[in-house]
């Protein structure tokens, strides 16, 4: 009875949302205000987008927000989930697009659903037939929070946590993403479209390859594109920490004068970047015996 209440009361809304807008000469603020957080992890964006209930002196889990039973984890609309490329959620994989995020509580684990019904009113018209993904997760113990928080916690190149905090409980949710991966497929695309005079492009792919420990072959291929188009500073320094780190000490020190020698005849490379060059010069060339 009372979710049948509930459910004609949002009909009602829906209803009333539904006016032209010609027709409206008044739209009051609503109680739950609407929010959205945003988070960029390595190429991927992620963000939710939801309204933020308050607690207002109310017993919220087991009561507000019953136990065992879907709720829209927020006021109004479902909330919802959007991820610009595929992720991992606790380990679980879930493609790119716009889902709703729905819950079910319980006092020692929530499930997390992201469902295909992006358009829902609440959650009163949840199928469980439209869920794409669910996961397992474990609420703890929080710092009051009174009105309904989303963040993205700890991001990093490939990953963050997502976390819900409302009243004295938060509710991580660890997502994970292959930064590397991606951006490997588009430095090859951007290297395979790179005019004939592009040297910088190539560059930077292998630098960031290189950096990365990946594609150890594609980055030196990458790296001696670039030097052959504009043989510099930079591209003959990348080709000397490339040799190396193969273990070529001979080539690298012979490459490492040549990127020092461009350096010291161009304006733009500041003192502190031919400085570590020469520090790493000095590190390659073997100590004279006595």
């Amino acid at each position: 009875m009372h979710r049948l209440i509930l459910r004609c009361a949002a009909l009602a809304l829906v209803a009333t949302l539904a006016v032209p807008a010609s027709a409206q000469s008044f739209m009051p603020p609503r109680p739950s205000p609407g929010a959205k957080v945003q988070q960029t992890i390595g190429l991927t964006d992620l963000s939710v987008s939801y309204s933020r209930p308050g607690v207002k002196g109310r017993t919220i889990w087991g009561a507000l927000v019953p136990y065992q039973e879907p709720w829209r984890t927020g006021a109004n609309e479902a909330t919802t989930f959007t991820c610009s490329d595929a992720i991992q959620v606790e380990g679980q994989s879930l493609a790119a697009g716009t889902y709703a995020l729905l819950t079910i509580p319980t006092p020692e684990s929530w499930t997390v659903v992201f469902s295909d019904q992006k358009d829902m009113w609440g959650s009163y018209d949840y199928d469980a037939k439209h869920d794409v993904l669910r996961v397992t997760v474990k609420p703890v113990a929080a710092e009051m929070t009174e009105r309904m928080l989303f963040t993205f916690d700890d991001p990093g190149l490939s990953s963050t946590t997502l976390t819900l905090r409302w009243e004295k409980l938060a509710v991580p949710v660890r997502i994970t993403v292959d930064t590397d991966g991606r951006t490997l497929a588009a430095a090859r695309t951007a290297v395979s479209a790179a005019k004939a005079d592009d040297w910088r492009t190539p560059f930077r792919a292998a630098s960031w390859a290189f950096d990365a420990g990946l594609a150890a072959d594609e980055a030196s291929t990458w790296a001696t594109t670039a030097s052959t188009r504009k043989p510099n500073y930079q591209t003959t320094g990348l080709l000397a920490r490339m040799a190396a780190k193969k273990g070529d000490t001979v080539n690298a020190v012979t490459l490492m004068k040549k990127a020092i020698a461009f350096g010291e005849a161009d304006s733009t490379i500041n003192k502190e970047q031919l400085a570590a060059s020469r520090k790493l010069l000095q590190d390659w060339t073997p100590a004279k015996k006595k």
